[in-house]
Formats: C-alpha cells, sequence, structure tokens
C-alpha cells in the first residue's frame, strides 16, 4: 500500500508523517510531498526510525512521482489559522492549493481515496469534488474530509468532565467542521448523563477548541499535533479498513439527504472507501434546533465551493 502526505513539511504533515512512520503496516510506503524545500530532510529524518515503511520526500517539481500508484493521499496542505482568523478568512488562499493539488490527484492516482484536512473542509471538499468531476474521474465513495478531531475532542472533554478513560468513551459528531457547523451528539454518549448546562457549554467548547489552541499558541500557530493524531486515526482506520477490517468513522462525505450535499455521518469503510453511510440516530431537542439552525450555513460554504471550481 501507498500513502502520500501532500503538504508533509508543515506542522499537520510532519506530526502525521511521524506517526504514519511508527503505526503504518510493515511493507507499506509512505510518500511524502512539500512546495517547501525542507521536505527531503524531513523524509530522511523520518527513514532513521526503525520500522519497515519506506519513506521518500518528493519537491515542488515531483508531484506526479510522488502520487503515482497511491492508495490513500492525505492534504493537510495550506496555510493555518491566525488569531483573528476563522476557517473561511482562509479560503482564498487554501482553495487554490487544494484544487491544484485535487488536479494532480485526478491525472497521477484517480481511484485512490482522497483526505482532505485543509480548512475550511466545509467548503475544500466540495473544491475537491468538483475538480474531480471537472476530469471525470470523481467518486463519490473516494472522498473524505477529515473531521476526526472534532471526535477526539469531544472523547477527551468528555472523559475529562466526567472523570473517564477517553480511551473508553465514544462521541459521535455529525454535520460539519467549523464553529456550528460541528455538532456533537451528546444525547447518544453510552453510560453518561449531562445537564443542560454541560451540554450547552461542552457543545460551545467543542465547537470554538480549535480557537482555544490558536489562542493559546498565540500568533505561533493551529492545532498541528491534535490534528496529526486526528488524521492519523482516519488514515489508519482507512488501511484497516481496505484490508477487510469492519471500520466505522466519522467523516464528511457526499450524502443523499435533505441535510447538506455534504455532511460529517458515521461510515462504514472498506476496500473501496465508502461501504456504507449509516444513519446518525435520534437527536435530542438541542441537538436538532442546532442542527437546523446550522444547515444554512453548511450549505453557503459548500455552494462557495462548487462556484469557486465552476464560477
Amino acid at each position: 500500500m501507498k500513502v502520500v502526505v501532500l503538504g508533509a513539511a508543515g506542522g499537520i504533515g510532519q506530526a502525521l508523517s511521524l506517526l504514519l512512520k511508527t503505526q503504518l503496516p510493515a511493507g507499506t510506503e509512505l510518500s511524502l510531498y512539500d512546495v517547501a524545500p525542507v521536505v527531503p530532510g524531513v523524509a530522511v529524518d523520518l527513514s532513521h526510525i526503525p520500522t519497515d515503511v519506506k519513506v521518500k520526500g518528493f519537491g515542488k517539481d515531483d508531484l506526479a512521482t510522488a502520487l503515482t500508484g497511491a492508495d490513500i493521499v492525505l492534504i493537510p496542505a495550506g496555510v493555518p489559522r491566525k488569531p483573528g482568523m476563522d476557517r473561511s478568512d482562509l479560503f482564498n488562499i487554501n482553495a487554490g492549493i487544494v484544487k491544484n493539488l485535487v488536479d494532480a490527484i485526478a491525472d497521477n492516482c484517480p481511484d485512490a481515496c482522497t483526505c482532505i484536512i485543509t480548512n475550511p473542509v466545509n467548503t475544500t471538499v466540495a473544491i475537491a469534488a468538483e475538480a474531480l468531476k471537472a476530469k471525470g474521474v470523481y467518486n463519490k465513495n473516494k472522498l473524505f474530509g477529515v473531521t476526526t478531531l472534532d471526535v477526539i475532542r469531544s472523547e477527551t472533554f468528555v472523559a475529562e468532565l466526567h472523570g473517564l478513560n477517553a480511551a473508553n468513551v465514544h462521541v459521535p459528531v455529525i454535520g460539519g467542521h467549523s464553529g456550528t457547523t460541528i455538532l456533537p451528539l451528546l444525547s447518544q454518549v453510552e453510560g453518561v448523563s449531562f445537564t443542560d448546562e454541560q451540554v450547552a457549554s461542552l457543545t460551545t467548547r467543542i465547537q470554538n477548541a480549535g480557537t482555544e489552541v490558536v489562542e493559546a499558541k498565540a500568533g505561533g500557530g493551529s492545532a498541528t499535533l491534535s490534528m496529526g493524531h486526528a488524521a492519523a486515526r482516519f488514515c489508519l482506520s482507512l488501511v484497516s479498513a481496505m484490508k477487510g477490517d469492519n471500520v466505522v468513522e466519522y467523516t464528511y462525505v457526499q450524502v443523499d439527504s435533505d441535510d447538506a450535499a455534504f455532511f460529517a455521518h458515521p461510515v462504514r469503510l472498506g476496500v473501496n472507501g465508502v461501504e456504507e453511510i449509516l444513519p446518525y440516530g435520534e437527536l435530542s431537542a438541542f441537538e436538532q434546533k442546532a442542527k437546523e439552525d446550522m444547515l444554512e450555513g453548511l450549505r453557503g460554504d459548500i455552494k462557495i465551493g462548487v462556484e469557486f471550481v465552476n464560477g
């Protein structure tokens, strides 16, 4: 299996590449690409770690070679958020980066599973879909927006609140991947209960956790380490599923529902990417209202992505 990280020299890219080098199955090929000149050095650095995962680094002129034969492509490339910026402020820079990289995927490894990490995910996934359609190679079952960070934050915060082991906490998170479009289904967390005040404050914290990191880093970046972990978790789940394991992850995919064209759902992964989009179950009154309130914004985010590609 060949896994490619596009934007491997960045904060997320390096953390993600380190985790994949140490956790991917033996015999996997890890291909690292970045326009930054440091990427061959990142590859050499990682190659000194004693695992049976072969690492190669590719610079800005070698994108096609980096991608050829890929089974999974992860895209964390782009600029991070700074204090005072929201994810939509990133759009003008990151939209073009994602479009160019996805065009290269279409040309060099059209059958690969493409996992979008670059923010704003609500919009960049729609850009990727339209770019793949324009090249005639779009497969809705092989395009994912990685929203795992919202899941791991939810698990962590719920575990902290209730004094639990986070490894045993499962929190469904649906919707999108910014602000109020992130909807943790706290009513579905097994074995714990929350007061109305806890639901409201925890939901708000999960939705704004990215800003919590941006402000704490005081201009020094956004969530790179936790995002690297989240992306690695999703990638490793996809690898397991492609090898035949039964795996369910929450991820932002194209759906046939009244919610929006793309929506984070529980998804059964398999050899061909999405095997089955599972229902997200019954919502509490709080969650139902939160969903209704955010749908217009989410649909607007998606529309921006479609119009970016199609004019």
